[in-house]
């Protein structure tokens, strides 16, 4: 029988039960998109190492410009022109100026840069300044970006493109990451053919070991491919045991219910311990989570609809206490096109699609059983109806999680 844990208890396993093992590797910057930060990166130096400006025009003194107008313009003497990559050759004096472009350094004593639209170069070396400039404007300060010993990006992070920037900002060539963890997948059933077949009467073809690989790789995990397995309590052990052996963690599809060929639990459990089996949600109630040593093994609804979902949800979680991940689910509240209605005792899990009208965000729930998949390919998202929930009035606002990993 089932031994039930609510989707909140069963998060709260995973967190308790592992923890990050998975060794870090140094990759080269432009390799390390998609992966996570083994150690915080800490700035060494001053980003950027100069002050400069951010637009063409001219450095001032901004207690120079004070008072000025069109008509009463300041006048300053132009003390020279400053070019991209070169420093000024002397600090600025009060009552002069110098001629510097967007990214141009500023030079010391300058405190302000006047858009070249709001001068005038009377061509006598004097420039005119039509507009008052007030301290600190069109100018980025030495150390505005980074200084030196903050942190940059602490470790746990799926390192983005902008991260990167960050990096190259700082010289920094090569990164410490976790290795991606290698993520064993089976698929069980008497009844699964391989995709390339056509399935003869009673037969499916195996839709969840290529899901599940795309699933895993997308949350930045590696695979190893173990095939489809019949319902043979001995094989599966066979397999199942050299999976172990050479993965982090271990899926296996199919044989989670219970019933006299269903042999996923009692060869779970002869290789390590069930930690539970079932969860109070729909799909994906028969769910197993076991451990063997340190690893996870998942032996998961064949069910594709319901698989799918365990993998979002609690896969993915268990991919973080791995890797030491911090990740966060991205949500967005949107506006249910449909009443629902729910009394299972216990939690739902839809996919929806959305929409937007009027600047507002609508999902349209989409129905399917949870051996259906084709109807799940065009959604965008999902919601989750608590347990002690009896249902949704069509109009209610909901939260919609997004399919992205990060």
């Amino acid at each position: 029988m089932f031994t039930v844990k609510t989707p909140e208890e069963a998060f709260s396993v995973i967190e308790t039960e592992f923890h990050p093992f998975i060794p870090a590797e140094t990759v080269p910057v432009s390799a390390c998109c998609g992966r996570i930060l083994a150690e915080d990166i800490i700035s060494s130096e001053y980003v950027p190492g100069f002050t400069r400006s951010t637009v063409d025009g001219y450095a001032v003194k901004a207690s120079d410009t004070f008072g000025c107008s069109d008509s009463i313009p300041a006048l300053l003497t132009l003390s020279g022109e400053i070019l991209m990559g070169e420093e000024a050759a002397a600090a600025l004096s009060a009552g002069c100026c110098f001629s510097v472009p967007t990214g141009g350094a500023v030079p010391e004593g300058a405190d302000a840069v006047v858009m070249i639209e709001y001068t005038e170069d009377y061509g006598d070396g004097t420039i005119g300044v039509e507009k008052p400039a007030s301290p600190g404007l069109n100018i980025i300060y030495k150390g505005d970006d980074l200084v030196p010993g903050k942190t940059v990006l602490p470790a746990g992070r799926r390192i983005t493109a902008s991260d990167i920037g960050a990096l190259a900002s700082l010289g920094i060539t090569g990164v410490s990451v976790i290795k991606r963890p290698q993520i064993g997948i089976i698929s069980t059933g008497d009844e699964l053919v391989p995709i390339d077949q056509v399935p003869a009467g009673g037969q499916i073809r195996d839709v969840n070991t290529h899901m599940l690989d795309a699933l895993c790789r997308e949350m930045g995990a590696g695979t190893r491919i173990y095939g489809i397995v019949r319902d043979d309590a001995v094989l599966l052990s066979g397999i199942l045991e050299k999976a172990i052996s050479e993965c982090d963690m271990v899926l296996i599809s199919g044989g989670s219910s219970v019933g006299a060929r269903d042999a996923a639990a009692a060869v779970i459990e002869k290789h390590g311990s069930i930690l539970f089996h079932g969860i109070a949600m729909k799909p994906g109630k028969p769910t197993i989570l076991g451990k063997a040593g340190n690893r996870p093994v998942f032996g998961l609804p064949g069910h594709p609809v319901a698989a799918f979902f365990i993998t979002k949800l609690f896969v993915r979680h268990a991919i973080a206490a791995l890797t030491g991940e911090k990740y966060t689910v991205r949500t967005a509240p949107a506006v249910l096109t449909e009443a629902l209605s729910t009394n299972h005792g216990r939690s739902e899990t839809l996919g929806v699609r959305l929409s937007e009208r009027d600047g507002r965000l609508f999902a349209e729930p989409v129905h399917t059983k949870s051996g259906l998949i084709s109807a799940l390919a065009g959604t965008d998202g999902y919601i989750t109806i608590p347990r002690d929930c009896e249902g949704l009035p069509a109009g209610a606002e909901v939260n919609v999680s997004f399919y992205a990993a990060c």
